[in-house]
């Protein structure tokens, strides 16, 4: 199976159906499908051939899910961009991955001009929205910032093409569909490459796991370059349902769409929730299409699990995943048995990380490899095999091999798992934080923070924030006879990075506490700010 695949299926048993649902605009299968070949025929005009990567740096839209779809229908590879980056990092991610095409939305222009010199591998960008043309100030290189022959407006590119389908391409299942790009340690990303297989897997498999039928109706709110959302448009697109794309997250304009457009399920992050439960109009909209609320990639208690349920009186699933994995591992669907318990006891397995996803090997294993006891006590890591786990990372195969062991792949999320085989995580094996459904890791802050000409040493770890989930905090030790505030460094970091990495709140200590091997230790200052709080990740 290839993703195409997906959407031919639709084409061919719902081609009058709704497929799309953007703003005031809406298109059947039938016409949507028009849509995607224009833009793959566009493509192909470029000189793009297979394995050529295409990059997509977009809110959520139509034009995302027609990116999605067109760029494999010429065997090439999608590069899906956070749109919340920093220009430089934009710039090494169209680098590493070798892109070629660009197909940006204008609102992202801003973030462009600077790196148009970086960026010289982008043969042509397509943009959406207003008009690009309109003049700009010459590059200081010498390129002009909007070239005729590079800036194309997407529409009128379309519109040039013809809507019928073209050949094939001679894809199988183990060709790479993307490359998504995921926070390294060490402060470079790392592109992880999925197959046409991967993702196909993982969609049949959620389409097992949530019962999808032609009858949902699926609204992205979570951005389309994660795969918290991205993995919908191929499981909703294969049984026929409708995509309803909301073009960035507001609480009570989400709340209205669910009534509006009787949306039936979707995938949100904890803070979205959170918002949306404690929205003063919570109250005022219908939400009887619901039948159940995903979410994951960032902590939530059971107490805002029990507000959830009783505010849209619907089921409501927590997972966890990776990049990596396509990306669910885990959902705390219950078991029927489980079903019998008190209102209480459910929701204390509701809000666990979950219980392995359908097709994939889950173990949570010792230092040696061997597989821990089922009391909910002893912690192990997680580790995982399957036909959803990644090909590797792009260009870093020491990295591959360090993740991916005679085929299981060591997530380094620690965890407890219970007597039913419900996992729940209690660490992170890596310092990674989880702020508002964003992966930062400590390492990549660190790096920034080191470039201040008054900061000695410093260490980052997550802390409990309220809206959320964790947020980051910098400690740091200041060299001698410098001075600096919490303001400025934190604006510092901001200058460098994308805003959500930079650290929330500063301390500045005289010493850092240090293990007896000499290294900082960071569970001693996690612990600090987690007393009172009951710390978990999913």
């Amino acid at each position: 199976m290839v993703l195409t695949d997906t959407l031919a299926r639709a084409l061919k048993l719902f081609p009058q159906k709704r497929a799309i649902v953007c703003g005031n605009k809406h298109w059947t299968y039938q016409e949507f499908c028009g849509r995607i070949h224009q833009l793959s025929r566009c493509l192909k005009s470029f000189g793009l051939k297979k394995e050529d990567k295409v990059a997509i740096l977009h809110p959520n839209c139509h034009t995302f899910l027609e990116a999605y779809y067109a760029i494999p229908q010429i065997g090439a590879i999608s590069v899906p961009i956070n749109t919340r980056l920093s220009p430089r990092e934009i710039a090494f991610i169209l680098q590493d991955s070798e892109s070629k095409v660009l197909i940006a939305d204008v609102m992202f222009k801003n973030q462009l001009d600077p790196i148009r010199k970086e960026i010289r591998g982008i043969k042509k960008i397509l943009w959406t929205g207003e008009d690009p043309s309109n003049a700009s100030p010459p590059d200081p290189h010498g390129r002009t910032r909007m070239d005729d022959s590079i800036d194309l407006n997407y529409e009128k590119a379309l519109q040039d093409e013809d809507a019928s389908a073209l050949p094939a391409p001679p894809l199988d299942g183990e060709d790479i569909a993307q490359i998504y790009y995921t926070s390294g340690t060490t402060g470079r990303p790392k592109g992880v490459m999925l197959s046409h297989k991967n993702v196909t897997t993982h969609a049949l498999g959620t389409i097992a796991e949530v019962h999808l039928t032609d009858s949902d109706v699926w609204v992205h709110v979570a951005p389309l370059f994660h795969l918290a959302d991205a993995w919908a448009t191929w499981a909703v697109t294969w049984v026929g349902g409708t995509h309803v794309l909301v073009r960035e997250f507001d609480a009570r304009a989400v709340l209205e769409t669910i009534q509006r457009e009787k949306v039936t399920l979707t995938n949100l992050i904890p803070t979205m929730l959170n918002l949306m439960v404690n929205h003063p109009d919570t109250g005022k909209f219908d939400y009887s299409s619901l039948r159940v609320l995903l979410s994951g990639g960032a902590p939530i208690a059971p107490e805002v699990v029990r507000k959830v349920v009783e505010t849209f009186k619907c089921d409501y699933i927590q997972t966890y995943g990776m990049t990596e994995t396509s990306p669910y591992l885990t959902l705390s669907i219950l078991k029927e048995h489980l079903r019998k318990l008190s209102d209480d006891d459910q929701l204390r397995f509701k809000s666990k990380t979950g219980r392995e996803f359908i097709g994939v090997s889950l173990k949570v294993v010792d230092e040696q490899g061997k597989e821990i006891k089922k009391d909910e006590k002893e912690v192990g890591e997680i580790i995982v095999k399957g036909d959803i786990v990644t090909k590797g990372y792009w260009k870093l195969p020491v990295e591959t091999k360090k993740s991916i062991k005679e085929g299981w792949l060591y997530t380094g999320d620690m965890a407890v798992i219970d007597e039913e085989g419900y996992v729940t995580i209690v660490d992170r094996k890596k310092d990674m934080i989880l702020t508002g459904g964003e992966n930062v890791y400590s390492t990549e802050v660190e790096n920034v923070l080191y470039t201040h000409a008054a900061i000695l040493e410093c260490a980052v770890v997550g802390v409990p924030d309220q809206k959320w989930g964790e947020a980051v905090k910098a400690i740091i030790v200041l060299k001698p006879g410098q001075r600096s505030t919490e303001q400025e460094i934190i604006q510092f970091c901001k200058e460098r990075m994308a805003h959500y990495k930079a650290p929330k709140s500063i301390d500045f200590v005289d010493v850092l506490p240090r293990t007896g091997s000499g290294k900082i230790h960071k569970k001693n200052l996690r612990d600090k700010y987690w007393e009172g709080y009951e710390k978990k990740v999913h």
